[in-house]
């Protein structure tokens, strides 16, 4: 298993630097479809009886349901897989991040796959057996493992290859996890309709293509990392000087030692506050603009509750269109906010994201109350895309203040944010929205009192990226601990951590290579995109008829 060792990744004369952004978004397109697994909840709710689900026995507890074959499963025990996805990632990412910085992106990259693939494999088996554990134990815990791993993998890798453009390249990898549902999702859509029987919903099946097409993808991927020789630098460029007050350090703090450092946990909340705000209206993005305008979709003045049926399933279908729209903006949100955090700097980006975000939450009831679908609309479009702006502008934040040594495993440390942001954001939504109606509130209404609140998280968000200071120098390694870490790292380095190679050496590593390959990589990524963005864009046009 050689070829796996983090030595034979480094990079060689001849080496383009664009060929990393691709096998990072091979692996991040595959492990993204945990936001698109929603898709598989009303097959699977009726895999016994097929055409309608076959309820449990009133008197079958809940772990008896877990074990029975003869009744279907509940959405909402099917949900809880959504939950498991975003809490192993960050418990995974936080625990395995150092190993991955000195096993290198390949070794985690393939790791990666075999336990996403493979969970799908073991929820496949779960299926057929209809055993929802199994799914559980597959997708949700041994998934969830690839998804920490998959996540941070090229993380480290980006930052050392584009330090002149560290937040449009993390921008780019991390696009490719809002994106993977827009390929994932229509795709298991498309499997279902072929594999489904009258025996069958098709569900199984599916799991085991999209395991098999998924696990080419990210071994092209990991296959694809490499990794630059220590000391390299894009030629022509020349780091920012280092003086006492910057944000940006040249120095590295060592993975261990995040924990007792302020700045990462003022970062930590800064992550946590602006997700729980971002996912709690990705949670309810569809109800919200049905119940809110109810008729007014329709170009009706009739409140949600005194809708036909007919007329409730046709707001359903633009609403779905508007979940599609809002995808989007989470996609294009990752790239084009990371990319401006280059110019403008990660600080200011983030006031940006609290301040805009800030207006644009207090603005939702009001465009609510006047009845005006187009400022809504807007609204939450902006706000998602300042929540995917969020998780792609903060690992080079990250390497900004902490340094690029151990910004993988430093970053693993901090989705334990996302993770906790994964409950706090929908349970707050959820439980005041159920609150709210319990006490008679029109259902216009019940979201009000919510947007509120999460405006009041991001007001605390923009409080702790001011007090956000440059780290102290007590934090960073000596050269001496340095050294020792680029050893451990399995990295060809002076013992004073300097470079080996010379500078004639260094410039022809970077650039270069076959421009057939360079091509051949982007399209084996791009194509699938575009595919996903032209089906969500054609749903999302009926939010415009």
């Amino acid at each position: 298993m050689g070829f796996l060792e983090k030595e034979r990744t480094i990079a060689g004369a001849g080496f383009n630097r664009w060929l990393v952004p691709p096998a990072a978004l091979a692996i991040h397109l595959c492990i993204g479809m945990a936001y698109g697994f929603s898709v598989f909840w009303l097959p699977l709710s009726k895999a016994i009886g097929i055409k309608d689900s076959v309820a449990c026995a009133k008197d079958l507890g809940f772990f008896e349901q877990i074990f029975a074959t003869n009744c279907d499963w509940k959405i909402s025990m099917l949900g809880w897989m959504f939950t498991m996805f975003f809490v192993i990632l960050g418990i995974s990412a936080a625990i395995w991040g150092g190993w991955l910085e000195r096993a290198g992106p390949r070794k985690a990259g393939v790791v990666a796959a075999l336990c996403w693939c493979g969970g799908l494999l073991i929820s496949a088996v779960g299926v057929y057996l209809h055993q929802i554990w199994l799914m559980w134990l597959g997708s949700g815990v041994i998934g969830g493992v690839g998804l920490g791993l998959g996540y941070i993998s090229p993380v480290s890798t980006l930052i050392k290859w584009f330090p002149d453009k560290r937040g449009m390249a993390t921008g780019m990898a991390i696009m490719g996890f809002g994106g993977g549902a827009l390929i994932g999702s229509p795709l298991a859509d498309l499997l279902m309709k072929h594999f489904a029987t009258p025996s069958s919903v098709g569900v199984w099946q599916t799991f085991v293509v999209m395991a098999v097409i998924y696990f080419v993808f990210m071994m092209a991927g990991a296959f694809g990392y490499r990794i630059p020789p220590t000391g390299w630098k894009p030629k022509g460029w020349t780091a920012p000087a280092t003086v006492s007050n910057a944000m940006i350090t040249q120095q590295h703090v060592h993975v261990s030692k995040v924990w007792g450092i302020p700045q990462f946990w003022l970062v930590w909340l800064v992550l946590c506050l602006n997700v729980s705000a971002g996912i709690g209206v990705i949670g309810m993005a569809s109800p919200m603009l049905q119940e809110m305008f109810g008729g007014h979709l329709l170009g009706v003045a009739t409140k949600f509750t005194d809708l036909s049926i007919e007329q409730k399933s046709a707001i359903a279908a633009i609403a779905a269109g508007f979940t599609g729209l809002i995808s989007l903006f989470n996609i294009g949100g990752r790239f084009v906010w990371a990319s401006c955090s280059d110019y403008i700097g990660r600080k200011m980006t983030y006031v940006v994201f609290f301040v805009l975000g800030f207006v644009m939450f207090v603005s939702l009831p009001w465009s609510g109350a006047i009845g005006n679908i187009a400022l809504f609309v807007a609204a939450v479009c902006v706000i998602l895309s300042m929540y995917g702006g969020g998780f792609a502008t903060v690992p080079a934040y990250l390497a900004d203040l902490f340094g690029t040594q151990m910004v993988g495993a430093i970053h693993g440390r901090l989705l334990t944010a996302w993770a906790t942001a994964g409950i706090l954001g929908p349970v707050v939504v959820n439980y005041m929205r159920e609150y709210q109606l319990s006490l008679g509130m029109p259902r216009e209404s019940v979201y009000n009192t919510t947007m509120y609140i999460l405006a009041s998280m991001l007001v605390l968000g923009l409080i702790c990226n001011l007090l956000i200071r440059p780290v102290a120098a007590k934090y960073f390694m000596t050269p001496d601990e340095l050294a020792h870490e680029k050893q451990l790292a399995h990295e060809r380095a002076a013992k004073d951590g300097t470079a080996v190679l010379s500078q004639a050496e260094m410039d022809k590593i970077g650039n270069g290579g076959h421009p057939a390959l360079l091509f051949f990589a982007w399209a084996a990524v791009i194509i699938p995109l575009i595919w996903g963005v032209t089906i969500t864009l054609e749903k999302a046009a009926v939010l415009f008829k």
